[in-house]
């Protein structure tokens, strides 16, 4: 099993940045991959960026320019940097993390950006 939590949520102003944090524990594997989904209410949860074990990164359109994803492997840390924060980037910010066919997530994380 694994776990994952996720700090750095909150409200700030459009424009402002924001840090989240996301650590796994329990049993991970060296290969995996670890990212950022969020989720507004009546959507379905979409991706914003993910990196694997090796370092190779995804973003969503909407992330790419403005988001920075970065990983710890030795530490099964994953952060998301979010630059110029827009109201519609406004959701539940889960962390998730793939590994030998499974998918885990966090409780989540509210990010409010208000305008």
């Amino acid at each position: 099993q694994v776990q994952l939590v996720e700090s750095g949520g909150g409200l700030v102003q459009a424009g402002e940045s924001l840090r989240l944090s996301c650590t796994g524990s329990g049993t991970i594997f060296e290969t995996n991959i670890m990212g950022w989904y969020r989720q507004v209410p009546g959507k379905e949860r979409e991706l914003v960026a993910t990196e694997s074990s090796g370092a190779v990164i995804s973003y969503a359109d909407s992330a790419k320019g403005r988001f920075t994803i970065s990983r710890d492997n030795a530490k099964n840390t994953v952060q998301l940097q979010m630059n110029g924060l827009e109201p519609e980037d406004t959701a539940v910010y889960y962390c998730m993390m793939d590994q030998l066919g499974w998918r885990y997530w966090g409780q989540g994380t509210q990010v409010t950006v208000s305008s």
